[in-house]
């Protein structure tokens, strides 16, 4: 029994490919994922910019509007409850979409420069390390955040209405956030071992 040899498979994949060998897609560099990630994330950074924008100009017309005679329905599914729109509560609500709109808009903006070290083919530097964790730690404020507000909502402005986030909801997020952290120590070994070799050369 004969077995092709490699120069002939290599061949018949070049007829297949019209003549040229086409290389695997690439991950780091130009013209790779990580650019084409980036472009996403620049566009999403551009949209949740403009979003906290509005959402911040409303926060400081929610100041001075007039809310005499209005109501908010708070609700949960299927079950709802009325009651009169006062100025604390909509300075609490609008405030709260701010800040977490804002949130993930700082951790965008780390993304975005983390995918910029991975287009120009060199993610192992000490500032990425910096930047993811300051991620973890924006998304833990994040996470934190959003249980104790709808916990306060649940408690104190609709009772028996909402209910309050409980600890297995935060699994999925504590877990994330771990994930972050340890993405944060793997480039920091990477930056480690990046400047040893600068050394050993």
């Amino acid at each position: 029994m004969h077995l092709p040899k490699l120069a002939s498979i290599g061949k018949s994949a070049s007829r297949l490919t019209g003549g040229k060998l086409r290389p695997p897609l690439k991950t780091l560099g130009p013209g790779s994922v990580s650019s084409l990630l980036k472009i996403a994330l620049d566009v999403a950074y551009v949209l949740l910019a403009l979003i906290t924008g509005v959402l911040l100009l409303l926060w400081i017309a929610s100041i001075f509007i007039p809310i005499d005679n209005l109501n908010v329905t708070v609700s949960d599914g299927a079950d709802g409850r009325q009651m009169p729109l006062t100025r604390p509560l909509l300075l609490f609500g609008v405030g709260a979409m701010t800040a977490y709109f804002g949130g993930f808009l700082m951790i965008l903006r780390g993304l975005r420069k983390i995918f910029r070290t991975l287009t120009l083919g060199d993610p192992f530097q000490p500032d990425n390390v910096r930047r993811l964790r300051q991620i973890g730690l924006i998304l833990a404020i994040v996470t934190g955040g959003v249980w104790m507000a709808q916990g306060l909502v649940a408690a104190r402005l609709a009772p028996g209405v909402m209910e309050p986030q409980g600890i297995s909801d935060l699994l999925t997020p504590v877990f994330s956030i771990l994930v972050v952290f340890v993405l944060a120590e793997v480039f920091r070994e990477g930056a480690r071992l990046r400047r040893e070799s600068e050394l050993t050369i």
